[in-house]
């Protein structure tokens, strides 16, 4: 999709999934990652990495697994991880995070996103759904070194996003539903 440059999907599923009984890399029989190497690569991501941690299944083609040596600690390990593995591509434009607990996203929400997002380096963006911020989300390399440094804990890049008031929502409640699964039952 870019015409200069390239973006780095990353998928983040490298947790114990303590809430929903499993590591949800695994949920459905892979399903639900599959899913998600398929919106990211199909939505125009010139490369796609998975974090792992709990469990480190076999990547499906497209997909590069990228250990998350720490990721007890929380989300923010498996985004700094992934950053870091993303800023070492050369002419990197921006990242798309997303998560494996969403399976309803697909291609053509990446591609709603990055379209709005030029992609350029300078910009942030996220999708909504029905009025609530949710993913995919677009983190421009302009951006990259920030949200490093303002990761801890169990959050990813969402404090960074609430704080600025440049990050372009866009609106995909057409294309799903966004709903992230905690919990088998869900």
């Amino acid at each position: 999709m870019p015409e200069h440059g390239t973006v780095v999907g990353i998928l983040l599923a490298a947790g114990a999934g303590t809430r929903y009984g499993m590591p949800k890399i695994l949920a459905h029989q892979g399903d639900w990652l599959r899913a998600g190497v398929d919106a990211l690569g199909d939505g125009g991501c010139g490369q796609v990495l998975v974090t792992v941690g709990a469990a480190a299944p076999e990547m499906p083609g497209g997909a590069r697994a990228v250990q998350v040596p720490d990721w007890r600690r929380g989300l923010s390990e498996s985004v700094r991880t992934a950053l870091l593995e993303a800023t070492d591509v050369p002419d990197l434009v921006g990242v798309v995070l997303h998560v494996v607990d969403i399976p309803d996203v697909t291609g053509e929400q990446v591609r709603r996103l990055l379209g709005a997002c030029g992609p350029r380096p300078d910009r942030l963006g996220r999708a909504a759904f029905a009025g609530s911020a949710g993913h995919p989300v677009y983190l421009g390399a302009d951006h990259l070194d920030v949200v490093l440094e303002a990761l801890s804990g169990d959050r990813g890049a969402g404090p960074y996003l609430a704080a600025r008031t440049d990050v372009i929502e866009v609106d995909c409640t057409d294309l799903g539903t966004g709903l992230d699964h905690d919990r088998p039952d869900v």
